[in-house]
């Protein structure tokens, strides 16, 4: 699964990866986490990139409230074309979950050592999402009646060789050169299913962190800061 990742990259260097055309003003984050607001690149109705937040577990635009989405955060690459709370957004709505960085946990000895995981140099690179749109029924403590909101769900898939160890599960990680596939509204769905697989492991590292991503309320550099003595 996907449960914490971070983006502390500025959007200078956010856009020149992903070239979106607005100018978003966005602080680094470093333990982003379910429920929470996160980046996300899709086009508009023009077909330019934008960058938008939106909220992380995802609520399909037919539910009757908001208590799915705390089990919506990831949605199964082997199932999102066929589940009904996914289908129809992987048809119509899906997204780039921009990231330099997630948090999977192994359980060593008698406790849970978390891992940082991304590419080789610390780049940017992004997660395959889907996103809807649900129009709040009632008056909530957070939202009001006939609100808008937009949420997303990042898709999973079974983990490479070098991640395996550390966890079964891993975020779809699509390489630059399929992102116009991705966010194409045209594309076929052999197109998409064909980009929902583990990214080569070469291309990845990791390492522990100490136990300040245990905590939700943790969103500094500390972070992500590798462990020196980790035995």
């Amino acid at each position: 699964m996907c449960g914490r990742f971070s983006l502390t990259k500025p959007p200078e260097a956010m856009k020149a990866v992903f070239g979106f055309e607005n100018h978003p003003n966005l602080q680094a984050r470093f333990n982003i986490a379910p429920s929470q607001k996160v980046a996300a690149i899709r086009l508009d109705k023009g077909g330019r990139r934008i960058l938008s937040e939106l909220y992380w577990g995802l609520i399909p635009n037919w539910a009757k409230d908001s208590s799915m989405a705390s089990r919506m955060i990831n949605a199964r690459a082997e199932t999102v074309a066929q589940k009904p709370s996914f289908s129809q957004s992987f048809e119509q709505r899906r997204c780039l979950v921009p990231c330099d960085g997630f948090y999977e946990w192994r359980v060593e000895g008698e406790k849970k050592q978390a891992f940082r995981i991304g590419l080789k140099g610390g780049d940017l690179f992004a997660f395959a999402a889907i996103f809807d749109r649900w129009s709040v029924p009632e008056d909530t403590r957070y939202w009001s009646k006939g609100e808008t909101i937009e949420t997303l769900s990042i898709i999973t898939t079974t983990a490479n060789r070098k991640l395996r160890p550390i966890h079964q599960r891993m975020p779809v990680i699509l390489p630059e050169t399929t992102y116009k596939t991705w966010l194409d509204c045209s594309s076929t769905p052999a197109a998409l299913g064909s980009l929902l697989r583990a990214f080569p492991d070469d291309n990845m590292a990791f390492y522990r962190v100490g136990s300040a991503v245990n905590n939700v309320a943790n969103d500094s550099p500390e972070v992500i800061q590798q462990l020196k003595n980790p035995l």
